[in-house]
C-alpha cells in the first residue's frame, strides 16, 4: 500500500498538480485531511485504493476466520479425499488421473485463495512449479463454482 503524505516539504510537483495545486491542497488540510491513499497517476484515487484494501482485509479476515475453525492443509487434504474418493497419498503423488489432477486443482485453489498458503509453499509441498501450482488454483476455483464447493 502506498500511503502519500503531502505534509512537509517533500511533495513532487507531479502530486501538487493531480491534487488540483496547492490551493486544494489546503483545502484538504482544512477540511482534516492529511493524506490521501493513492494517486491517480500510478494506482487510483483514494476511493479505488480504500476499495482494494477493503477487498484485502476481507480475504485476510476470512483467511484467519477458517485457520481459527481448525482448518489447514490436512483438513483440506482430508475434504478433497473425501470429495474424489481417494487416499490423500493420491493428491500428493505425480500422477494426472483425472479425478487426481481435479482433487490436486481443488487443494490447490483452496489452500492458497481461502486459507492464504504461497504458491511457492504448497508447490514445495506438492512437488509442483510454482506456475503449475498457479494454473491449478485458476482450474480448482472453475471446479469449486461448478460443483459449489466450499469451505464450511
Amino acid at each position: 500500500m502506498c500511503v502519500v503524505w503531502y505534509k512537509g516539504p517533500g511533495i513532487t510537483g507531479g502530486l501538487v498538480r493531480s491534487l488540483g495545486g496547492w490551493t486544494m491542497i489546503k483545502e484538504l488540510r482544512l477540511k482534516g485531511q492529511d493524506r490521501i491513499k493513492g494517486d491517480e497517476r500510478i494506482l487510483g484515487d483514494s476511493e479505488f485504493v480504500t476499495a482494494l484494501l477493503s477487498e484485502a482485509k476481507e480475504k485476510l479476515e476470512r483467511s484467519y476466520k477458517l485457520n481459527a475453525l481448525g482448518y489447514d492443509l490436512t483438513k483440506i487434504s482430508q475434504m478433497v479425499s473425501r470429495i474424489y474418493d481417494i487416499e490423500i497419498e493420491e493428491i500428493y503423488s505425480k500422477g494426472r488421473r483425472k479425478v487426481q489432477v481435479e482433487a490436486r486443482d481443488l487443494l490447490c485453489y483452496w489452500a492458497v485463495r481461502e486459507l492464504g498458503i504461497s504458491c511457492t509453499d504448497l508447490a514445495k509441498q506438492l512437488e509442483m512449479s510454482q506456475p503449475g501450482v498457479g494454473y491449478a488454483v485458476s482450474r480448482g476455483e472453475k471446479i469449486a463454482k461448478e460443483h459449489n464447493y466450499q469451505l464450511q
